[in-house]
């Protein structure tokens, strides 16, 4: 390097501030032993240290480059160098959050995926470049502050922070910073859970008894084995073995993968009064000359197998509500209605809920024991809600003769 083409101002202790003519910048040149090389760092925060008037000691660019190169030192000084922290921007947090997102987008599902990308172009980037900071300079407050910017409430704030705390953890693990600082608590969110919506079973049969006859077997499976309308979408003949529904594929932001919604594998025993509807589908698949790997498919279904999708299982929900005079969404119709109906009317116990759908945790079934204002009232006044066994199995003979004719 030659005296025309740069300038050093300062030496302090370790480190030198030089000016580089040719681009109008400073920077700060560090020796960095473990490499056994020298470093030139061009920016301060992800701000490039430019020169703004000839004055040193009233020049903004002068001023930034005096200030990383303290803070460089003082790392030294506390022992918790890294040199990545200063190098190429590695750690500012937008690049940061961009190069995360696409490292990690294979271990994620499409709808995740999406989640993530709109809760860091709509939320996430703005904020950041207002607040010009490092990663490892986030702090309880930075998150509050970042908090209180979202324009969403309850879960759609704690799904952006979420975003921010999965960036977090990954840059912990690959070592870009010392550690993850304290988020906010699910309580700081004021999420109000939602009332569940649910429909005694006289109703709830009455909308799938309004669907086509050739379409209502998917209907009915959503009813009996209280699984997503997804898992259901994603079922192939090869996953129903010896009476048991082996749920392991799932729909996400409309495309098929090999994962359910929480990454398990459900073992889901036939229910006996589903049993006719099996031949239902067969039939149609026979009838309609359908050759596919599907358990279900749709006679007009435009997918590969024509597997239904969320919009045709929708379409067919929402008019068979419009005849039966009902207004509930297909999710609330089906599993929520069903969970319900097995907890508060037909007597199961929370625990026994949890095995028959299969829930990892106890707090995924406490929702369902959320009675009714009818229900309540009839346990405050000493009536039985609760059904017999024999009467279970007497509704169910009944229910197979019907669907037989």
């Amino acid at each position: 390097m030659t005296s025309h083409e740069t300038s050093i101002y300062a030496i302090c202790m370790k480190g030198l501030i030089g000016f580089d003519k040719k681009s109008g910048r400073y920077y700060v040149s560090w020796y960095h032993s473990p490499h056994r090389r020298t470093y030139k760092i061009w920016f301060y925060r992800g701000q490039p240290m430019r020169k703004a008037i000839d004055d040193r000691g009233r020049d903004m660019g002068f001023a930034l480059a005096e200030k990383l190169l303290s803070a460089m030192q003082g790392d030294q000084e506390n022992r918790c160098f890294r040199l990545e922290k200063y190098t190429h921007n590695e750690t500012d947090v937008i690049p940061y959050l961009e190069s995360w997102l696409e490292a990690v987008k294979s271990t994620l599902s499409p709808a995740t995926y999406k989640d993530y990308k709109g809760s860091i172009n709509k939320h996430l980037k703005p904020f950041f470049e207002k607040k010009l900071i490092q990663l490892h300079e986030i702090q309880f407050d930075t998150l509050m502050e970042l908090m209180s910017s979202i324009n969403r409430v309850g879960k759609g704030k704690l799904n952006v922070i979420y975003c921010l705390h999965a960036c977090l953890k990954y840059a912990w693990k690959a070592r870009r910073i010392p550690a993850i600082p304290p988020f906010p608590e699910r309580k700081d969110f004021q999420i109000v859970d939602p009332v569940i919506r649910w429909l005694p079973e006289d109703r709830q049969d009455r909308i799938i008894k309004a669907i086509p006859v050739e379409d209502q077997p998917i209907f009915w499976f959503l009813k009996y084995h209280l699984r997503r309308p997804g898992e259901a979408m994603a079922l192939y003949k090869e996953d129903f073995e010896d009476g048991v529904f082996k749920i392991w594929r799932g729909i996400s932001n409309y495309q098929e993968i090999t994962r359910t919604k929480d990454k398990q594998v459900h073992l889901i025993p036939m229910v006996s009064a589903f049993e006719p509807w099996t031949r239902v589908e067969a039939e149609k698949q026979r009838e309609h000359g359908i050759i596919s790997p599907y358990m279900f498919v749709s006679v007009r279904g435009r997918k590969r197998g024509k597997r239904y999708t969320a919009r045709t299982l929708q379409r067919l929900w929402d008019a068979a509500c419009k005849v039966a005079g009902e207004n509930i969404d297909l999710y609330s119709g089906t599993k929520h209605s069903r969970a319900s109906q097995l907890l508060n009317v037909y007597g199961l116990s929370k625990s026994d809920l949890k095995e028959a759908g299969d829930w990892a945790r106890m707090d995924s079934v406490d929702k369902y024991a959320k009675m009714e204002v009818a229900t309540r009232k009839n346990l405050l006044e000493g009536k039985v809600v609760k059904l017999a066994s024999h009467e279970i199995a007497r509704d169910h003979r009944a229910e197979d003769t019907e669907n037989k004719r």
